[in-house]
């Protein structure tokens, strides 16, 4: 390996440890009291080092963003690959949602923890790639759902709009896991889960 791919794959080494630890950092103590100052001192690197790979935090945490929600998009996308009929791909998407947030769980809180800020943290530029990123995956069930009404299996509705409703129901049943142990038993939202699927399958095939 010659000085420059060294030099890169340390560059790159270097910036994943930030990222690491923003992200611990983050999940452990909120935006407002995760600093770089922070960050810095538990990476065990001085300030400057920081600055070095990312304008300021706000850029951190949008890389944090869009390497989940990438990381998200592949993984439906594999699902997708692996089905032809609409429904079977909507269901494979469903569970490939699931299953990604029980492999990725710090990610997905991630994503869940901005989508849900009660105001827009990122400046212009950074909201607007993160939206790219993560519209991505709801136009493949878009596509889906679209592909569906062209075959004739489904109703003719607005697929974007549906799309946005299943996912929607997506990030809410997966919330619910936070009730287990007080309202819902153990691993009880994933039946709730499926059987929301369900629902809203019903509701779309033409019998």
């Amino acid at each position: 390996m010659g000085v420059k791919e060294r030099r890169e794959r340390e560059r790159e080494q270097r910036k994943s440890q930030i990222m690491d630890t923003a992200r611990a950092l983050l999940l452990e103590k909120g935006l407002n009291a995760t600093s770089i100052n922070q960050i810095a001192k538990r990476c065990e690197l001085s300030v400057g080092s920081i600055y070095f790979y990312f304008k300021d935090k706000e850029e951190i945490f949008a890389s944090l963003q869009v390497e989940g929600l990438e990381l998200l998009y592949q993984t439906i996308l594999r699902a997708v690959d692996n089905e032809s009929l609409p429904e079977e791909k909507i269901r494979s998407i469903a569970l490939a949602h699931l299953r990604f947030s029980k492999e990725h769980k710090n990610y997905l809180d991630i994503i869940h923890y901005f989508l849900t800020s009660p105001k827009t943290i990122f400046p212009p530029d950074l909201k607007n790639k993160i939206d790219s990123h993560g519209y991505a995956s709801i136009s493949i069930l878009t596509d889906v759902i679209r592909e569906g009404i062209e075959q004739g299996q489904f109703k003719a509705v607005d697929p974007k709009r549906q799309a946005l409703i299943l996912w929607g129901s997506f990030i809410g049943m997966i919330q619910l896991k936070k009730l287990e142990n007080t309202i819902l038993s153990k691993d009880e939202y994933q039946s709730l889960y499926m059987e929301a699927l369900d629902r809203f399958l019903d509701g779309l095939r033409i019998y």
